[in-house]
């Protein structure tokens, strides 16, 4: 039964009085290799893009727990799905109570079932789309009234690990290969369930105590598309990318192009407005159970708000899980206090949130002029100063 992770950074007070209060320290991503490659090679790849008839430049993005994932351990197009299930129901007694009741573990038997029904409602779902269509012998898709996307070329090329840039386009992607490792074969307790292309695993289960365990399997889930890690760039040039497992086949490695990779990753991004984290049942935001499930107390009539104690030895479990407010993550972080006033020490309120980018720069540019004028106005150096031009 997944729950949410309890926060494990806390010292004892005499460590924390004899450190130095901690300062936020800037990552710099533009050190990685990732970062270079995209900042190098982006503009050649916009350029190719753009020759394609019809390309248009797409936005950013701005119970179970499922967590949708577009990549495959090759950096290949490969959506499926990460659920997190409660192996149990929530009961309800006359008192407005709630108590947990676990159920047995699914059959082999269960999954078969379960991976039919999930196979019939996708496939029914494309023909309704029009993608799949069916007759008496066979199924087909039928691609010719989709929309014409530059990327669908892209996202095609990516499924079927082919090159999708260049003048090795339509080829399968370059790898490297040892001798494959003898095949383990599969326990007689995997629960495991195949069928004409899907496939269901539900082996990896863990109790409200294994906290390590439930740690690992939410990191697993929630991992990024590219591991910097075994990201490097061949003598070459080209972009050397190390499986995490190697396929049955013996592959180690996937070779690109560095156009190629960069192909790669643009068929990894979703679509505009699409969230790849989705709750279900009592954890839905909406669900009226969810603050009488969830440690934080947090939903439709909880206790939102509640402010926890600044020492995190004092407070409660509940108060650990409260998501904390937008001025305490400031503090946290940039040990920055805007609750509290610098001279007097005494509480501050929000007045007003500006958001106009002309009256943002007229402040900034008052603000210099008076630190010119009263040497000894001594403003905290700006963090991410506007840059020129920015707001013309």
């Amino acid at each position: 039964m997944p729950l949410p992770i309890p926060f494990r950074g806390g010292r004892p007070d005499a460590l924390q009085s004899a450190r130095s209060p901690p300062r936020y320290q800037r990552h710099q991503p533009e050190t990685t290799l990732l970062y270079q490659i995209v900042e190098q090679y982006y503009p050649a790849f916009l350029a190719h893009l753009a020759h394609q008839a019809g390309f248009t430049k797409r936005e950013a993005p701005t119970g179970a727990v499922t967590l949708i994932q577009r990549f495959g351990s090759a950096l290949n197009l490969n959506i499926h799905f990460h659920m997190l299930f409660l192996d149990g129901v929530y009961v309800q007694d006359g008192h407005g109570h709630f108590g947990f009741r676990k159920t047995p573990l699914p059959t082999v038997e269960q999954l078969h079932d379960l991976l039919h029904r999930i196979s019939q409602r996708v496939a029914r779902f494309l023909e309704r789309r029009g993608i799949l269509e069916r007759d008496e012998e066979s199924s087909y898709l039928n691609l010719d009234g989709l929309e014409e996307d530059p990327l669908s070329d892209i996202h095609g090329y990516s499924v079927t690990y082919r090159v999708a840039i260049g003048p090795q386009q339509g080829r399968k992607v370059f790898t490297l290969q040892t001798i494959p490792p003898q095949p383990e074969p599969a326990p007689d307790n995997a629960r495991v369930a195949k069928l004409n292309g899907f496939s269901l695993h539900a082996g990896v289960a863990a109790k409200a105590h294994q906290r390590q365990k439930v740690e690992r399997l939410c990191r697993y889930i929630a991992r990024p598309a590219v591991s910097e890690k075994r990201l490097s760039l061949a003598s070459t040039g080209k972009v050397r990318y190390e499986l995490k497992t190697p396929f049955r086949n013996g592959t180690t490695h996937v070779i690109f192009e560095p156009l190629d990779f960069l192909a790669r990753l643009a068929a990894l991004v979703p679509k505009p407005r699409v969230n790849l984290t989705r709750c279900h049942g009592v954890f839905a935001p909406n669900s009226k159970h969810r603050a009488a499930i969830t440690p934080s107390g947090r939903g439709r009539g909880g206790k939102r708000g509640k402010q926890a104690s600044d020492n995190p030895d004092d407070r409660t479990p509940t108060e650990r899980h409260t998501a904390m407010t937008w001025a305490l993550r400031l503090k946290r972080v940039f040990s920055i206090d805007i609750e509290s006033c610098e001279k007097c020490q005494g509480p501050v309120k929000i007045i007003a949130c500006i958001e106009d980018p002309v009256v943002i720069r007229q402040i900034l540019e008052h603000l210099q002029k008076k630190e010119s004028i009263d040497s000894r106005a001594q403003l905290p150096p700006g963090r991410a100063p506007p840059q020129l031009g920015l707001f013309d």
